[in-house]
């Protein structure tokens, strides 16, 4: 079946750096756009960034340019978030998703495959 898992979060300070891994299995990786999104205690799920079926376009939620990079390899079938500058507001369960759509989405409603979260927790 599809299946994504997410790895790389843990515990970090502010300033420091984390990345993040999505492993996907049981879908045509390179037919799918690939996204980042993060959920804080309390709050709605939000997009973080999205990336084309082939590396070559990237999409960020404007609070983050700059900050986060999102990046794949069609060839382990693994997307990856290379998050620095960490700042205490970054601390959420972050997931990967997969989508079908052609075009940059931040919506989390156009993305039907989820994966289980992993948590990121930068401290102060």
């Amino acid at each position: 079946q599809v299946q994504l898992v997410e790895s790389g979060g843990g515990l970090v300070q502010a300033g420091g750096s984390l990345r993040l891994s999505c492993a996907a299995s049981g879908l045509t990786f390179s037919s799918y756009r690939m996204g980042w999104f993060r959920q804080a205690p309390g709050k709605e799920r939000e997009f973080v960034a999205d990336i084309n079926w082939s590396g070559s376009n990237t999409f960020y939620a404007n609070s983050l340019k700059g900050r986060f990079t999102i990046s794949r390899d069609n060839a382990k079938n693994t997307v990856y978030l290379q998050m620095n500058s960490l700042k205490p507001e970054d601390t959420a369960v972050y997931y990967c998703a997969a989508t079908t759509g052609p075009s940059p989405d931040a919506r989390v409603g156009s993305y039907h495959t989820w994966g289980q979260g992993t948590q990121v927790t930068v401290s102060s």
